[in-house]
């Protein structure tokens, strides 16, 4: 009932437009200016579908200036900013370039990408309140600095007109399985991460969403139906969020749900020719990012074959059809990339063994994992040691282990300080250990080691969420509400956009006894979440305050004029 009664609000406010305003000119979105209505996805004067080499001028951009995605999630300022992530260690040779097919005007068929952008948010707005979405920072940050290379080699590669600012996040689901959402929002299951042996196969899948995203292939699915009907966009866009909710994974088959007149039409799934598009998008980022091109192959091939066994269809292989055509061309075009060794961060490990744990849900799971990630170390079977031992601590935290845990961690280190030392690699130490570590005190009560830890885990990496949100919860624990506070609200000017850190503020300034932060503080998680009246009771109670100032009093003022207005539109999309 909670989906249906949204439906309308997500339909209209997200497309924040009549019925026929999908002709709306991209000029006229308000989005950031475009090179073209739909430009082609390499430069250049387009006479055929062959493969030419991108010019030396080109590929000196790429991998003269390009030496490593910046961004909020690359660790160390220092020790990793200069690095190239999957990296070649300036690697400089051109890569062969495809000319993509392209798939149809973005002009008046598609969503502006502003509105594309609102309706993912929406759809987000139901999924991080379902269970299984994984609010973890350290496996968001690690997929986002995925993420954030992948797109910076499609920007340099100028791929795509459209590019958004990706936000990829985990869901708890061992089945094998990614998914892309309007507006640049890219689920991955635990599954995925937890099947991948390799850093680069990872990016590979991560490349073919973002290539759905960057061709603009889910704007296009969605509309392609608005000769049926404004009802029947409606309820295409119900089967999203039911679809996904279920745990279907895959947008064409949430879109059969919502709408029967769908069932029929060839754009339900994404369409043979998208998938080869995404494939070669996704080559070319994986190529461009300095992964290895093989691993696009190594992957898909080997859920090819798990489709054939007798354990069952994973889930990617049936909402990405996995044919021998373009298993075979995903190896063609590896064949013809320029050798390299890509060097592989050490948080895909960390992260690998996180999720192994995050995707239980007992003590009993959590108790079995250990034992499993125990034998393959003594096996010699384990695809990274380091990263066992570091999972293996995980779960003795999770079970209250405290001691045991904190041992474990210190094996981690060990292994993984020689294996960075004897490769001549200066990083002795990583995010995931580092804030597993001040995890470990501060549930353990240890509040001097916590705090130390916390601290010298943000000072290490400043970029990762992670770090500062441990430094946050260390210190809301020691009931230091002053300098959370003072955290917690240059994290909200940060990024504004997360909940979490303006909660963290609300609890801060409640033990500071800071009441009109608080109630404002409040009122931004709140609508952020789409509690239009929590939002609004906050506001008007910081309003009512006998001691707020005249400034503050226009501020919040003016705030709730603007939620109550948001508020008030919603509503008319929902009777509407």
């Amino acid at each position: 009932m909670r989906l249906k009664r949204s439906l309308a609000a997500l339909l209209c406010v997200a497309l924040a437009a009549p019925p026929g305003a999908f002709a709306q000119t991209r000029a006229a979105s308000g989005a950031a200016p475009m090179q073209s209505a739909e430009p082609p996805l390499v430069s250049g004067p387009v006479e055929s579908y062959a493969d030419p080499i991108v010019p030396p001028d080109i590929a000196q951009g790429v991998f003269g200036v390009y030496g490593g995605a910046q961004s909020r999630f690359s660790g160390n300022s220092g020790a990793n900013r200069g690095s190239n992530g999957g990296g070649t260690g300036g690697w400089r040779a051109p890569i062969v370039a495809q000319q993509l097919p392209d798939l149809g005007s973005g002009g008046a068929g598609t969503l502006t990408p502003q509105a594309e952008r609102k309706l993912g948010e929406r759809v987000m707005r139901d999924l991080r309140r379902d269970p299984d979405y994984l609010d973890d920072w350290l496996v968001r940050d690690y997929l986002n600095s995925v993420a954030a290379k992948l797109a910076a080699a499609a920007n340099a590669l100028y791929i795509g007109g459209y590019r958004p600012d990706f936000d990829l996040f985990a869901v708890r689901d061992a089945q094998i399985n990614a998914f892309s959402l309007p507006g640049g929002f890219i689920g991955v299951n635990t599954g995925l991460i937890v099947a991948t042996q390799t850093e680069s196969e990872l990016a590979s899948v991560l490349g073919h969403e973002m290539g759905h995203v960057l061709q603009r292939h889910i704007s296009r699915m969605i509309t392609t139906g608005e000769r049926s009907g404004y009802a029947a966009l409606a309820g295409m866009l119900f089967g999203v969020l039911a679809g996904v909710l279920a745990h279907s994974g895959d947008l064409g088959s949430a879109i059969a749900i919502g709408g029967q007149a769908y069932a029929v039409d060839n754009q339900l799934r994404f369409s043979r020719s998208a998938e080869h598009e995404a494939d070669r998008v996704g080559f070319l980022l994986l190529a461009g990012a300095g992964y290895d091109p093989y691993a696009m192959t190594a992957f898909f091939a080997r859920l090819d074959r798990a489709a054939m066994s007798d354990t069952g269809i994973p889930a990617y292989a049936r909402t990405h059809p996995l044919t021998g055509e373009r298993i075979a061309d995903m190896e063609d075009r590896a064949r013809r990339a320029p050798y390299r060794q890509p060097h592989q961060v050490a948080e895909y490990g960390f992260v690998r063994a996180r999720a192994r744990l995050l995707q239980d849900r007992s003590r009993s799971e959590y108790a079995d994992e250990i034992s499993r990630m125990r034998s393959e170390i003594e096996d010699r079977t384990a695809l990274n040691v380091a990263a066992n031992w570091y999972g293996i601590a995980y779960g003795q935290m999770l079970l209250e282990r405290y001691d045991d845990a904190a041992s474990s961690l210190a094996s981690s280190r060990a292994v993984f300080s020689a294996g960075a030392q004897a490769d001549g690699d200066a990083a002795r130490t990583s995010p995931s250990l580092d804030v597993l570590a001040a995890d470990i005190a501060r549930r353990a009560g240890r509040d001097e080691d916590a705090v130390r830890l916390a601290d010298l885990a943000q000072k290490r990496w400043p970029q990762s969420n992670a770090a500062i949100d441990m430094h946050v919860r260390t210190l809301l624990s020691l009931r230091r509400f002053a300098e959370a506070q003072a955290l917690a609200q240059k994290e909200t000017r940060a990024q504004p956009d997360q909940p979490a850190w303006w909660l963290y503020l609300a609890q801060a300034s409640a033990g500071t006894g800071d009441a009109l932060t608080r109630h404002r503080a409040l009122a931004e998680k709140f609508a952020l979440e789409g509690a239009w009246p929590s939002a609004i009771r906050q506001l008007k109670d910081a309003r009512d305050m006998k001691t707020i100032g005249y400034y503050d009093l226009a501020t919040v003022d003016a705030r709730l004029h603007e939620m109550e207005n948001r508020y008030k539109e919603e509503r008319l999309d929902e009777k509407g």
